[in-house]
Parts: C-alpha cells; structure tokens; sequence
C-alpha cells in the first residue's frame, strides 16, 4: 500500500495508475451498493465504510487489491476464499484475475449482519 494522504475515497483512487483505479472503483461500487447506507471514510489511510461500527476496508498495492473484513469475513468465506492469498483479516485479490465482485458484495453482507446481531446485543 502506498503512503496516502487522501482525504477522501476519490483523491485515495486518484493517486492509482489508470488500470488500478478501474479496479478499486469496481471494489468501491461493489461495497456501496451492497452497503447503501454505511458512511465511507478514510481510515488507516485507506477506504473505510462504517455501518454500526467498522465494516470492512479496501487498499490497492502493486499487484493486488486487498479486503480487510475482519477476521469474521475470512472465516465464514474460507471455502470461497481458498484461492486467494489471506491474513488473518485480509484478502489479496491479484490483478490478474477478474475482481470477484459477487463474492465482496456477499461478505459485505455477512459484515451487515454480523455489525447489526452485535449492535443489537449490546443494548
């Protein structure tokens, strides 16, 4: 991940290579309409959504798009996940590869949920 002082998602994008900045706007549009309603942001120097607490973040690198959702959203896709490089909370998904969008919208989903049962439990 590069050293970014973006203060918001267009300027993170912007700092990108032009085939860089397809793919990150695919991520982006992907999480938005999956998460119409969570606030997007600038966290840890990378893209940020925010539904009842932190929801999942984006980062491009030099060969890879990586996804943080948490250790909670590697465990519940691992099957789905197997073929790509992850950490305990991070996804590397390569350029190389068509960016699996239908996979990202459904652990934004799971993160929805799993935000929401937490919120709901600790009232």
């Amino acid at each position: 991940m590069r050293t970014n002082k973006a203060t918001d998602v267009d300027d993170y994008i912007s700092t990108f290579p032009e085939n860089v900045q397809i793919l990150l706007k695919q991520v982006r549009s992907t999480i938005q309409t999956a998460a119409p309603q969570a606030t997007e942001d600038i966290k840890y120097g990378m893209p940020a959504y925010v539904f009842y607490g932190n929801l999942i973040y984006f980062a491009g690198f030099n060969h890879h798009i990586g996804l943080y959702a948490l250790p909670s959203g590697n465990v519940e896709f691992q099957k789905e996940l197997k073929v790509y490089k992850t950490g305990k909370g991070s996804i590397q998904f390569p350029f190389n590869q068509p960016m699996p969008l239908e996979l990202i919208t459904k652990i934004v989903n799971f993160r929805i949920a799993e935000n929401k049962a937490k919120s709901i439990k600790a009232k």
